[in-house]
């Protein structure tokens, strides 16, 4: 909870600031845009974020509890059906307040105070799709390995049997010219003789 601000109440006495604030919250929620004077704005936002965290709850007991706040059943239905679902995603910063000069009849500052309805902002979606992307890659690395672990298995079962064809070959290579040397040596002899 917002400390409590010190000083007179906005409207004078409690029933009138919570009555106003109730009011203000309404006509945010239904127009999701009003001008107001600075100070009311500043009250008005913990409150209406208050407000919306309620209706993301979306249970009975929210509803019921907005409903003894605002008494505009209209409005509440679309607090919790439209207003929620948009800033669903969202963790908190439902409003935003822009000042916008001094008005003209007393000079009193005024600002816009407006819900932040648009998606969290492009750049952490972008960061959120990076480091889904990072995963995925890292999930595609490890599979690669796991896949890539039975393949090395098979490649040194191949490279241990080459040597034991090639020591094959040279023996049976061997074999065929130890008669040949005979056969030439015999024929040496006979050549001599």
């Amino acid at each position: 909870m917002p400390t409590p601000t010190k000083g007179p109440r906005l409207g004078g006495g409690p029933a009138h600031e919570r009555l106003m604030l109730a009011n203000l919250a309404a006509a945010l929620f239904e127009h999701k845009r009003i001008t107001t004077t600075v100070t009311k704005a500043k009250r008005l936002k913990p409150y209406a974020e208050r407000l919306v965290t309620f209706a993301k709850r979306g249970d009975l007991a929210s509803r019921r509890r907005v409903l003894g706040l605002i008494a505009n059943k209209g409005v509440v239905h679309e607090l919790f059906t439209d207003i929620a679902q948009a800033v669903e995603n969202r963790d908190g910063g439902y409003t935003r307040i822009t000042k916008i000069g001094n008005r003209k009849g007393d000079n009193a500052p005024m600002a816009v105070i407006e819900l932040v309805l648009e998606p969290v902002s492009a750049k952490q979606a972008v960061v959120a799709e990076a480091t889904s992307a990072a995963q995925r890659d890292a999930d595609k690395k490890e599979a690669e390995k796991a896949d890539a672990a039975p393949v090395a298995e098979t490649e040194a079962a191949e490279t241990e049997e080459a040597p034991e064809a090639e020591v094959a070959e040279t023996e049976a290579a061997e074999t065929e010219e130890a008669p040949a040397a005979e056969e030439a040596a015999a024929a040496s002899e006979k050549d001599a003789k």
